[in-house]
């Protein structure tokens, strides 16, 4: 019982992680999926529904209730961190990602040796992938968040889960969808902002679901290696001001106290992700 309950316990934290994947810029859902460890069963879950239905419904509850919980309690106070703390807070959180990198990359040759291809893919999605990034805003333009429109940030968000390494809070903010977002789900926003984005959320799924599993399946190595140099941009990216985004990050102003927590919060975050990644090894 009590493996049980600890176990429960672990699926739902790793649910309100991966709600930051949903609501913090330059962070990928699927990625945080992959490093917890549960991206390839929500996958299958989601390509083969019927299949095993009650099983992974059971397994996957505590962590759906974790990821609506994270959202609702995590936007206020991201809301204002981000507001008046953002170096330390993106300091921090880029923190986790390179403390999560080694049980990445260590997934990455799990089924077969890393060869030139792998290594290719890697470096092209970290040059190619960083450059679109970087440059996004000069390409989309900007969405009303109305139902539609929220409609469309929840198939975004599904595609941020499905496809590790894309960040659908980077698509949000260049859409103009991001704060209206932020703010609904602050707000408890059920029918204007929740129920439109699990519909989007919804179809993604159905939609694009089988096709990432037959690339897991067929092409393990090659996936993760452009999971891997995809993280690694955005990640730096989260660090790096760019001057085509209205909401990225500043250093104006920046003090000496506010650099040495940043670099507090840059280690602690990263031993928050090697934690996270031995709790997947010991209860996998």
């Amino acid at each position: 019982m009590q493996n049980k309950q600890e176990n429960f316990f672990i699926r739902f934290f790793k649910g309100v992680i991966i709600a930051l994947g949903f609501i913090l810029p330059g962070v990928s859902g699927g990625v945080l999926a992959a490093i917890l460890g549960i991206y390839e069963r929500l996958l299958h879950f989601m390509a083969h529904f019927r299949k095993n239905f009650k099983k992974d419904f059971m397994f996957f509850l505590p962590v759906g209730i974790g990821g609506i919980v994270g959202i609702g309690l995590l936007s206020k106070p991201l809301e204002f961190l981000l507001e008046h703390y953002q170096v330390i807070v993106l300091w921090g959180f880029a923190g986790a990602i390179i403390g999560t990198l080694p049980a990445l990359i260590k997934e990455s040759t799990s089924r077969k040796k890393r060869d030139l291809v792998d290594i290719i893919w890697f470096l092209a999605m970290l040059i190619l992938g960083g450059l679109f990034l970087f440059f996004m805003s000069e390409i989309f333009g900007t969405i009303p968040a109305n139902f539609i429109g929220f409609v469309i940030a929840g198939m975004l968000i599904a595609l941020g889960v499905l496809v590790p390494g894309l960040s659908p809070s980077n698509l949000l903010l260049i859409l103009g969808l991001y704060s209206p977002m932020l703010t609904g789900f602050k707000n408890f926003d059920i029918i204007g902002v929740f129920l439109p984005i699990a519909i989007g959320g919804a179809v993604s799924m159905i939609l694009f679901s089988k096709g990432m599993e037959f690339l897991i399946q067929h092409h393990h190595s090659r996936v993760y290696h452009f999971i891997l140099g995809i993280v690694v941009a955005s990640t730096i990216l989260i660090l790096i001001p760019n001057p085509y985004s209205e909401e990225t990050i500043s250093y104006a102003g920046i003090t000496t106290t506010t650099i040495v927590i940043s670099v507090v919060t840059f280690i602690l975050g990263a031993l928050l992700g090697l934690w996270m990644s031995k709790l997947e090894d010991k209860y996998k």
